[in-house]
């Protein structure tokens, strides 16, 4: 009697999921569920094997079939649940490497559904779909100085500039095939390490079958994609960019899943996952279905997952992919398609709770990761702490910024003057909530163009409007996200079933002058205090002056913490030079042009200030000192003060080198003769 019980009591595999378990799930805070719920390779009793978890309430019976039972259902039956309506089951004698899927029969009209594991760590690689027994407790890190240092960081306060990347198009082999994890890791890494960006923006590698969707429809939660290799090749990837330095973001789709039938659809014979309601339950635009986000099951899925992808694998960041069709429940619908929430209102109340406490979780148990969020609309406190009212997360995506500038730069320069305030509206509320400033993938896709290819003019102007919208883009409050591509001058729209066009860089001195300019550009952001410390409120921009729209030009300072370390930007969106320009500048001395956008080194026309300009004191755009500087054509150049120097004039040197400057006033002296050329001038 006593050996019968054992034996069942192994079966189940009591020891191992507990009542405890149980109920954290049903309330929806374990948050380390996926070390319980799936298979997992332990022992029991002495016994080693798989055990077998599954959440399906609705069903009648469950098998779990597989390589190991030659996918028999009538094989391994899991135990029946109670009230948490979680099956479970130990197989004794197998092991890692299996293939396994659940074989349900819905207590409703006994439907039989074959799914694949919702807590897996490893999936076939598309076309195929079944789960494989892994073990990913294996791996051994080597990052602990990078977490530490990432527990004290604040990246409110740091630099963060972004190279967003699509694993699967990238790079390819020769012969048009995948670059594995670790490939990635020898390829990928040093090149961004070079070009000096801080982190590496992942479009989503958790699991999903159809390659079109960039990762976008995932379905697997907790399993990095078998395209690339194994879970412990993505940690190895992971683990080699925190030893470089560089931090992992990865996007994640909480939003919606795809109707893939080996999935989440209609789980166990019911909308377990999704709404019943199709007026919530349909993304109809994407053809997608939306989480459950009231039952407390599914929110601990999501929870769970967010906090896998921290815990196992390291990542820095998640950007949450869709955040605006989480919040409104009448997101693209039309009336009568969808249902008000209880108050009669539009917000999906139980969304917002979610996302709350998603932030909530992360912030707490990860000090130094960040979390993003893709929201589109004006929805207020996206990036406030939820203890203010806000959403919690860290940053979000300025897509408006992103979609007026944009557009300004589409414009012939001749006209951009009527479309001055495309450039301007920005900082009306660029400190409402803390953006990031992208250049995303999803401005180069679907007849949009690429980044170049959007710019007018000829070639010359093409490159010289892309290195202009790139140093207005560094010198703007915000942090940084371009995607790949765009670094060098990408011509074609992204096309995610190739690599980038990477024999531009052996064809033409453009796009190595382009790639050099976003090299020097991060190594200026990341170095320079002023472009990052004081990102989200307004003592660290000051506008010099916004209302040069006909000759289409912009002033303006940036502050670090320090508001006495600044630099000065100026911003030319025509082709046209500007030679002897008046910018008001808040001290005296010799500013150094650390900065210009039209150097020869970076393909550009190599016009101006021969290092720098000597400020005088007479008022300009009502500040006690001036710059008189030349502009050049599609040009951004930036100015830094240097301390402590005379301000009684340039030196000798300094002065010679002015004189040499091509311009049509000839020697330009300094002190009274120059203040009363200029009033001359203005009159």
């Amino acid at each position: 009697m006593d050996a019968q019980k054992d034996r069942d009591s192994v079966t189940r595999g009591d020891s191992f999921l507990t009542d405890y378990d149980l109920y954290l799930f049903g309330e929806g805070n374990h948050l380390r569920i996926y070390e319980k719920l799936g298979a997992h390779v332990v022992e029991i009793n002495g016994r080693k094997g798989v055990h077998f978890a599954l959440w399906a309430p609705n069903a009648k019976e469950v098998s779990v079939i597989g390589s190991f039972n030659n996918w028999d259902p009538t094989a391994d039956r899991l135990s029946p649940p109670g009230p948490s309506g979680v099956w479970t089951l130990f197989v004794p004698g197998i092991g890692e490497g299996e293939l396994y899927k659940y074989h349900i029969k819905s207590r409703i009209n006994g439907v039989i559904r074959i799914k694949s594991d919702p807590y897996a760590f490893y999936s076939e690689v598309r076309p195929k779909t079944a789960s494989i027994v892994y073990d990913i407790n294996r791996y051994r890190w080597n990052d602990g100085e990078w977490l530490e240092a990432r527990s004290r960081t604040d990246y409110l306060q740091r630099p963060l500039n972004i190279y967003e990347v699509h694993l699967g198009s990238w790079r390819r082999k020769p012969d048009g095939g995948f670059l594995t994890y670790r490939e990635l890791a020898a390829e990928l890494i040093p090149y961004v390490k070079d070009l000096g960006y801080t982190h590496i923006e992942l479009l989503p590698v958790t699991e999903h079958p159809l390659d079109a969707s960039w990762g976008y429809q995932t379905t697997g939660y907790f399993a990095p994609t078998s395209r690339f290799g194994t879970p412990e090749d993505f940690m190895y990837f992971v683990d080699t960019c925190h030893q470089a330095g560089i931090g992992v973001i990865l996007d994640w789709v909480p939003g919606h899943f795809p109707r893939d039938d080996h999935a989440l659809r209609f789980f166990d014979g019911t909308c377990l996952y999704e709404y019943e309601d199709p007026r919530k339950g349909e993304h109809r635009e994407w053809g997608t279905l939306i989480f459950n986000y009231g039952r407390h099951e599914v929110a601990n899925f999501l929870k769970a997952s967010a906090y896998f992808w921290l815990d196992r694998y390291h990542i820095d960041g998640l950007r949450v992919d869709a955040v605006a069709s989480m919040l409104y429940l009448d997101y693209s619908r039309r009336d009568g398609e969808w249902v008000p929430n209880i108050y009669g209102g539009n917000e999906n109340l139980e969304a917002i709770d979610f996302l709350k406490k998603f932030n909530e979780v992360v912030h707490l148990h990860f000090p130094g990761v960040i979390t993003i969020a893709e929201e589109s609309t004006a929805w207020p406190g996206v990036s406030r702490p939820t203890y203010l009212g806000g959403l919690g997360f860290t940053m979000k995506w300025n897509m408006g910024w992103m979609h007026d500038t944009l557009e300004y730069f589409s414009k012939d320069p001749v006209f951009r003057k009527y479309h001055h305030g495309n450039l301007t509206f920005g900082l009306i509320y660029a400190f409402s909530e803390n953006f990031v400033l992208p250049l995303s993938h999803d401005e180069v896709v679907y007849g949009k163009r690429a980044l170049l290819d959007k710019m007018p003019g000829d070639v010359w102007q093409k490159f010289a409007n892309l290195r202009t919208l790139y140093g207005f883009m560094y010198g703007h409050p915000g942090k940084k996200l371009l995607f790949m591509g765009g670094e060098f001058g990408q011509w074609w729209e992204w096309n995610h079933d190739s690599e980038l066009q990477w024999n531009l860089l052996d064809e033409g001195d453009y796009h190595r002058g382009l790639m050099r300019f976003v090299r020097d550009l991060n190594l200026l952001y990341t170095t320079e205090p002023p472009l990052y410390e004081v990102d989200f409120r307004q003592e660290g921009f000051e506008w010099i002056d916004f209302s040069d729209a006909e000759q289409s030009v912009l002033s303006f300072i940036r502050r670090a913490a320090d508001p006495e370390d600044f630099l000065v930007f100026v911003c030319n969106f025509t082709p046209v030079p500007r030679y002897r320009y008046l910018v008001g500048v808040p001290e005296p001395g010799y500013y150094r042009e650390i900065l210009n956008s039209d150097s020869a080194i970076y393909g550009g026309s190599d016009v101006g200030n021969l290092g720098g300009v000597e400020a005088v004191d007479d008022t300009v755009h009502g500040r006690p000192y001036s710059l008189e500087v030349t502009l050049p054509p599609l040009g951004v150049i930036v100015f830094k003060p240097e301390k402590k120097a005379s301000t009684e004039g340039p030196d000798t040197e300094r002065e010679s080198m002015d004189c040499e400057r091509d311009n049509p006033g000839g020697r330009l002296g300094n002190g009274a003769a120059v203040r009363a050329e200029r009033r001359s001038l203005r009159r």
